[in-house]
């Protein structure tokens, strides 16, 4: 595989050897509080048990996305920290829906490095156009090509009590240390 860095110069790929196999998986749950709503979501993406910390958003080079089912998700004790980017949709009123989804990119040059984006709304195509908007925007702010390689949804409707519906790319569990 040939790949160029930023000035056009062929260099040897990167592939590192900690590099995160990345799973993204979706749920919906509801709760009588919109807190309890979010993790009943949880709990059916497989995360629930986790404390969750946030990423940015870029895939490090040498990962490897997966769509997996919650029984897929990463495994880890209670209470450990879960890295990860998620969207989280609710919905209180009925008859209203939330919907969460993440789309993501690949450099073209092989390397698995890419970029995710996340995004909740009311419906399908509000947040479907998000994606697309947000993906194309933050391609066209970087050198080299990407090529989009997925998007997860996932949705919920309000019947009487909070709903929520969450879409997670775990990057890595990890304990905590007594330093």
């Amino acid at each position: 595989m040939v790949v160029k860095d930023d000035e056009g110069s062929t260099v040897e790929p990167r592939m590192r050897d900690d590099a995160p196999t990345i799973r993204v998986s979706a749920g919906s749950g509801a709760g009588r509080t919109q807190l309890s709503a979010f993790d009943a979501a949880l709990r059916g993406a497989g995360v629930a048990d986790f404390n969750l910390i946030r990423l940015s958003s870029v895939i490090p080079p040498g990962s490897e996305v997966r769509e997996v089912a919650f029984t897929d998700q990463l495994v880890g004790r209670h209470g450990d920290r879960l890295y990860c980017v998620y969207a989280a949709a609710h919905a209180e009123l009925p008859y209203h829906e939330g919907w969460a989804g993440i789309a993501w990119a690949l450099r073209d040059d092989g390397s698995g490095a890419g970029l995710f984006v996340e995004h909740d709304g009311p419906s399908r195509d509000q947040v479907d156009r998000d994606l697309t908007a947000s993906l194309e925007d933050l391609v066209a702010g970087r050198s080299g090509g990407y090529t989009e390689a997925g998007r997860v949804f996932a949705s919920v409707m309000c019947e009487r009590e909070p709903v929520c519906a969450v879409v997670v790319a775990s990057y890595v569990a990890q304990g905590w240390s007594a330093s």
